[in-house]
């Protein structure tokens, strides 16, 4: 198993517990802003390891964290959900405590990340100095027709995942072949780290340590003509990393013209989860992008 670089620790904001790692490279007096790595669905911040700690190496400080529900922060309270709304929130108050005294720091989202990162810089556009999109172009449009549907799938999928037992994970190895499914190039050091860390101990078994409310679909509709006003107060340089085999949006070309100062990169060989394949290969970008 990879031997984990990153610092934990646990801070409460907007209410709820949040676990926290840090990888800290800077040199005393080096100014340049925290460097913060927001996750994907299904995901954790223990996802970052082998990027953060190739930024850290760049001597740069590098923070993640894990989103309400994942990984070893608190789930939703009862009767509670996870909208867009709710993850900005999040990053808006855990921002002073993973920078304090900071002005400013370099943002990076990574697939639901990224879509967090468009909407929280949109939002507050002087708390980031540079934004990084890795494979983080938001979901596909979809059209106001297809919001009964969703809400339908919604109450049902609530009410399903609510009266369905966990099904019991029977080992790390197990956790390791299951997050292969999806994709088959996860490294056995990094792989194994997160089939740890995102699984707990249940009796003679194991379960995934995120909500099952994540795996419902949200009451809501991406809509990109919604998106466009926040895009448009994003002045600051954006970078979109794309994977060469990555989930390819149809108006990709279209999102990034909304941006006033926005560019893309295609990472040869990577796909949607390029941070686990090629993280020397996106941190040798991303350090270049931000400078």
């Amino acid at each position: 198993m990879l031997a984990p670089s990153a610092v934990e620790s646990f801070v409460v904001a907007n209410g709820l517990r949040h676990h926290v790692l840090e990888w800290d490279g800077r040199a005393p007096g080096d100014a340049r802003p925290t460097i913060v790595l927001l996750h994907g669905w299904l995901d954790l911040a223990w996802s970052f390891e082998l990027l953060g700690a190739a930024l850290a190496r760049a001597g740069r400080r590098v923070v993640s964290f894990d989103f309400r529900g994942f990984g070893e922060t608190e789930w939703a309270p009862a009767g509670g959900y996870y909208h867009f709304p709710d993850y900005v929130l999040d990053v808006d108050s855990l921002l002073p405590l993973l920078a304090p005294g900071e002005a400013q720091v370099d943002l990076l989202g990574h697939s639901m990340g990224g879509t967090v990162a468009m909407l929280f810089t949109g939002a507050r556009p002087k708390r980031v100095r540079r934004l990084v999109l890795a494979e983080g172009l938001g979901p596909p449009d979809l059209g106001p027709e297809q919001l009964v549907d969703r809400t339908v799938s919604f109450l049902d999928g609530v009410a399903r995942t609510r009266q369905t037992p966990a099904r019991p994970i029977a080992s790390i190895d197990d956790a390791l072949a299951r997050m292969r499914l999806q994709n088959p190039e996860l490294p056995d050091g990094l792989g194994r780290l997160l089939a740890e860390k995102n699984t707990v101990a249940k009796g003679d078994a194991r379960q995934w340590r995120f909500d099952p409310l994540h795996r419902t679909s949200a009451p809501s509709v991406f809509r990109v003509d919604q998106l466009r006003g926040f895009l448009a107060r994003i002045q600051q340089p954006a970078l979109a990393i794309a994977g060469q085999r990555g989930f390819r949006l149809s108006d990709e070309a279209t999102r990034l013209a909304l941006f006033p100062d926005a560019r893309l990169v295609e990472l040869p060989g990577a796909g949607h989860m390029m941070h686990w394949t090629h993280p020397a290969l996106l941190a040798e970008t991303v350090a270049a992008f931000l400078g």
